[in-house]
């Protein structure tokens, strides 16, 4: 799914983004441990990942994953909410907000921070922060 990277930290994943990209993972960054300092942070592949739940799905497999994702694509920065309402994924909820952005079940994605509301994503972290697994 995600293609491994070198990196050993969060912090030598970013310095491997170019710029402009790697400042804007890195504003995203500042403002996930802001808002989420409880969530643990750690390198998923290629996606920074905050906080971990296991999760077993219908067909049996389980597995450790991420609350909130940050990741530097090759056309897009992908924020990853994997959490849900109980009825729906979280990050689909707020598509109307986000009329710029690409919006998957648990995935934003846009080219620059100036593509999305910032107050809008701001929320969709702190809600997604509150998933309990």
């Amino acid at each position: 799914m995600f293609k491994p990277t070198s990196a050993k930290s969060v912090e030598e994943y970013i310095d491997m983004i170019d710029e402009p990209r790697s400042s804007e993972i890195r504003i995203l960054h500042e403002i996930i441990r802001e808002i989420a300092p409880h969530l643990e942070v750690a390198l998923f592949n290629s996606v920074i990942g905050y906080g971990k739940y296991h999760y077993k799905s219908k067909s049996g497999r389980e597995g450790d994953w991420f609350v909130i994702g940050l990741a530097s694509q090759k056309n897009y920065i992908s924020l990853y909410i994997c959490s849900t309402d109980g009825r729906e994924y979280l990050a689909e909820k707020y598509k109307a907000s986000l009329p710029k952005a690409s919006i998957g079940k648990s995935c934003v994605r846009f080219k620059h921070l100036s593509d999305v509301d910032m107050s809008v994503i701001r929320e969709l972290i702190t809600k997604g922060a509150e998933f309990k697994g």
